[in-house]
């Protein structure tokens, strides 16, 4: 085996190493950001920001794919299948449903924006990162699949989700 040092862990400690592995992953990347932010200002951290996701995306719908045996254009159900495989879903609450044929995904509770809820901070403005984001992984998943956004901060938060996304076959 590759990583011996995993061979005696029960399933429960894989998970939880996984788990870790994912909020290690999002600590970095809220690091790098603030970092960014403090040196160029939010503008410019959302600007690169946007820019890294756009590769990041695109490679995590890739290896999705190669470990799931998804096909290209996958549809659809593909995509349900993949967005249930992402990192943050191993920290993050999110909610799949199918309306009228279009796929919707909503994040009921984003680690993110429930710190910041916690701390009583505005919340995140992290629409134009999340266009990107999910626009070009489904897009990776099947090119046929359109990305719209339903509702992600800095839209005003009256509702049961922190954002929310359609995805619909051209």
């Amino acid at each position: 085996m590759k990583y011996p040092e995993l061979d005696s862990l029960s399933k429960d400690e894989l998970i939880g190493i996984v788990e870790d592995e994912a909020k290690n992953w999002l600590a970095h990347d809220g690091l790098w950001f603030q970092a960014v932010e403090r040196r160029f200002g939010i503008e410019k951290a959302i600007e690169l920001d946007k820019e890294a996701w756009s590769y990041f995306t695109v490679i995590e719908a890739k290896r999705i794919m190669k470990r799931l045996g998804l096909p290209e254009e996958s549809g659809l159900d593909g995509l349900e299948k993949a967005l249930t495989f992402r990192m943050y879903r191993r920290i993050n609450d999110q909610e799949i449903l199918w309306e009228n044929g279009a796929l919707i995904l909503k994040m009921t509770t984003c680690r993110v924006q429930a710190a910041r809820e916690r701390k009583q901070m505005d919340y995140f403005p992290c629409k134009p990162v999340g266009v990107v984001e999910y626009g070009k992984f489904a897009e990776t998943i099947d090119k046929r699949i359109k990305t719209e956004c339903i509702a992600c901060p800095p839209d005003k938060i009256e509702r049961n989700f922190h954002c929310g996304w359609k995805f619909s076959i051209q």
